[in-house]
């Protein structure tokens, strides 16, 4: 418990501090709506999938959907069926508990799928590592195309995972 603490205290607030001019964000906005053009011709899907996170990494999830990032305005969309997503965005290490549905959820998602591992924990395992409760990083699990390390990643960086997902695509 200490060295999560002492993690919140060391990482601060992110999302809620007021985001600078940043002439990077526009320039990975138009890279990433012109790559979803090119490669998908249709709008990205992502299903969402909390692996047993501290949910850290959902807060800056929910932030891209906010009037500063605009995912949707990009041509991104999240879905509820891992059958219409074209992108898997998992975030925490994979629980013993989550291990199966998290197969299932990447079976379930049609092909070409993408994988992107958010945060720490879900690129290592992070703080929590392999244990008796963990099998660690999403990669251990399902394989994975881009990871976003950061605890948690700034929604920026985020954009940046996708952009190179479908970059890869």
């Amino acid at each position: 418990m200490y060295p999560i603490i002492k993690q919140m205290l060391r990482t601060g607030i992110k999302t809620e501090a007021p985001p600078a001019t940043d002439e990077s964000l526009r320039v990975v906005r138009q890279r990433l709506q012109e790559n979803i053009l090119k490669h998908f011709g249709h709008a990205l899907a992502i299903r969402h999938v909390d692996a047993g996170s501290c949910n850290g990494c959902e807060l800056e999830i929910h932030c891209l959907n906010n009037p500063y990032y605009n995912l949707e305005g990009l041509g991104i969309s999240f879905v509820a069926s891992p059958r219409h997503a074209d992108m898997l965005l998992v975030t925490g290490p994979v629980t013993k508990n989550m291990e199966i549905a998290l197969r299932r959820t990447y079976d379930a998602t049609p092909e070409p799928k993408l994988v992107v591992a958010l945060g720490d924990c879900g690129c290592t395992g992070g703080i929590y590592g392999e244990n008796y409760a963990s099998c660690g990083g999403i990669a251990n699990v399902i394989p994975v195309d881009v990871a976003v390390p950061g605890c948690p990643p700034t929604p920026t960086a985020i954009m940046q995972g996708i952009l190179t997902a479908i970059s890869k695509a």
